[in-house]
């Protein structure tokens, strides 16, 4: 089974903007359908409440034929147009699907961050974890977060094997972003963000990227926009991430980055895993 996982940062954008950056976004989208995953996970969608527009359906189904679309957008009382996910997955499957909400502190659980897809034998569940803010502002709330997620990936696990992907919004290690010096109490890299991820592994999860890579450095999924050469002088963070069930994780075959060329931000990252029982 092939899966894909990308922070697609405004899916309006990718589909019908026309900056150079949207040009770039509609590249990924391509490369994505060539690989003809099973499943795509979007994080950070930004649609409205109501989803995807009749244009916008239109071009997710030119591009990806005989595929299901399903999706989970922010809602009152929290913000408009924020945050969101989204599935698309081969129209041969049958999954349940579900939007769980996990008891998070203020508007989180109504920011749409959550898919669930339940098939016969396991979960493949998406997040768009919040970000702790600037100045460290939702720091509070996020660690609650961290907290209620892992308490509901348990509960997944303990009735089937989980597949978890997603933008978590936290370098898990010093060797998950390149300048962790500099970085210690930035949103992302702080040691109550850390000990949140460490705590979610502890409750039986594999970080797939580093079950089949080691601890091999200067590998990322994130590039800051705001410094134009963050990507050529590859000064980006690992923050997204294919987790799955511990006892599963010897059936990983891949679990890698996809190439986005020069575009910044999030890259889309890549699942291979046999999961014929």
């Amino acid at each position: 089974m092939k899966l894909v996982s990308w922070n697609v940062d405004s899916l309006n954008s990718a589909l019908t903007g026309t900056s150079a950056r949207a040009v770039l976004s509609r590249k990924v989208m391509k490369i994505i359908a060539e690989i003809n995953p099973e499943v795509i996970a979007l994080q950070e969608t930004k649609l409205p409440g109501d989803g995807p527009a009749k244009k916008q359906i239109e071009i997710l189904n030119d591009l990806f034929p005989k595929y299901e679309i399903v999706w989970n957008c922010s809602v009152e009382p929290a913000r408009k147009g924020y945050a969101g996910t989204m599935f698309l997955y081969q129209n041969s499957m049958n999954p349940l699907v579900s939007f769980p909400r996990i008891g998070a502190p203020g508007t989180m659980d109504y920011e749409g961050r959550i898919i669930t897809l339940e098939f016969e034998d396991f979960y493949l569940t998406q997040v768009y974890t919040p970000n702790a803010g600037e100045a460290l502002s939702r720091l509070k709330e996020r660690q609650i977060w961290d907290v209620k997620y892992a308490d509901y990936l348990e509960k997944l696990d303990k009735a089937k094997y989980v597949v978890a992907a997603g933008d978590f919004n936290v370098a898990h290690r010093e060797i998950d972003l390149a300048h962790p010096d500099r970085n210690r109490n930035t949103a992302g890299f702080t040691a109550e963000e850390r000990e949140g991820f460490t705590n979610l592994l502890k409750r039986g999860f594999t970080d797939t990227f580093r079950y089949m890579h080691g601890d091999v450095t200067g590998v990322y999924s994130w590039w800051a926009q705001r410094a134009r050469t963050s990507k050529i002088n590859n000064s980006g963070w690992r923050i997204d991430y294919w987790l799955v069930s511990d006892r599963i994780a010897d059936k990983v075959l891949k679990s890698e980055m996809i190439d986005s060329g020069p575009r910044q931000d999030h890259t889309p990252i890549f699942l291979e895993i046999d999961l014929q029982v």
